[in-house]
């Protein structure tokens, strides 16, 4: 059987064509504010209708929203990006009381959702709660791109829903046993952990109070994969993870520049020996973020940026087929 899928804030289709890959359903309409997406998506799937304001959906989800299966979601970061002010409900960009109105008249059998790494303490718990008081079954995790051998970490929170009210959306009831052995399941392992913490840590079970990479806390309805843990260092941050603030990384990029461009003109001593620079340090490939002659480059930027990545959704999607 394939769904029926809704993609709001769809960016350039990273969703339906993730969700398409794993053979799961197929898109009955996008949303998406920004021109260039919206003609990304009309390129792809030219059946497929095309709203450019979730808020005017918001408005008329009976009129302007088609029923569907599932709903998807990479609503705006900014409100919640370390990167940015962090202003949470107060962002003109906060939407999700709109996208939540729509789940609320439509009432998917899934939603899933993509977002960055700071909603984690700053707004997912407001999102956790609305879903949960619709009877969904929500659960939040980090996926970072790197999970599906990509070149970069990316750490991406991702939501995943189920409505377990309703359970003829779901075509049985065999469905709902499931869902509720599971959750037993998890309850069961809870109370476990509770009880091996009230008698001493031990290495295989997880502490829900440890930090990740900046010292946050996690919520525990989150959950998170640790990579590297033999290389974090003294202070509780990992090694390999760079941290694009701090002032002794711009030094080193800014050293590592102009060593680079004297590296055919001077030699050094190390240790009472003249070498070349070169020898020991050799310099990275440019990354070559600036080319000339690619049209609507500023627009690529932006709309990579913001998508998401499709081979995530993929294995999510595969997921989803086997609980159906």
């Amino acid at each position: 059987m394939t769904l029926r899928h809704v993609d709001l804030c769809s960016g350039i289709g990273g969703f339906a064509l993730g969700f398409e890959w794993a053979k799961l359903s197929k898109p009955v309409l996008f949303c998406d504010i920004e021109l260039w997406s919206r003609q990304i998506l009309a390129k792809h799937w030219p059946d497929v209708p095309i709203a450019d304001d979730v808020k005017e959906l918001a408005n008329d989800p009976d009129g302007l929203v088609p029923d569907c299966d599932i709903l998807t979601a990479g609503y705006p970061c900014q409100p919640f990006s370390l990167a940015g002010e962090r202003r949470g409900t107060e962002d003109d960009r906060h939407i999700w009381p709109y996208i939540f109105s729509i789940i609320q008249r439509k009432r998917p059998s899934f939603c899933v959702f993509e977002n960055v790494y700071g909603h984690v303490s700053m707004g997912l718990d407001e999102v956790l709660s609305d879903l949960e008081g619709e009877s969904y079954a929500a659960r939040a995790f980090i996926v970072p791109a790197c999970a599906v051998d990509a070149p970069h970490r990316r750490d991406r929170l991702w939501i995943i829903c189920r409505n377990v009210a309703d359970t003829n959306n779901s075509g049985d009831r065999a469905s709902r046993r499931r869902t509720d052995s599971i959750r037993q399941k998890v309850k069961q392992g809870q109370e476990k952990q509770s009880q091996s913490k009230s008698s001493g840590s031990r290495k295989d079970v997880a502490d829900t109070d440890s930090t990740y990479q900046s010292g946050r806390s996690l919520p525990s309805r989150v959950q998170t994969q640790h990579h590297n843990t033999d290389s974090t260092s003294s202070n509780g941050r990992s090694k390999n993870v760079a941290n694009a603030n701090s002032k002794g990384l711009q030094g080193q990029r800014r050293q590592h520049e102009l060593v680079s461009q004297r590296e055919t003109e001077h030699s050094i001593g190390r240790g009472g020996k003249e070498v070349r620079v070169g020898e020991f340090w050799k310099s990275e490939p440019r990354v070559g973020r600036v080319a000339n002659g690619i049209p609507r480059r500023v627009d690529r930027l932006k709309g990579l940026g913001n998508a998401i990545v499709p081979q995530i959704a993929m294995r999510i999607g595969l997921t989803i087929k086997e609980t159906m």
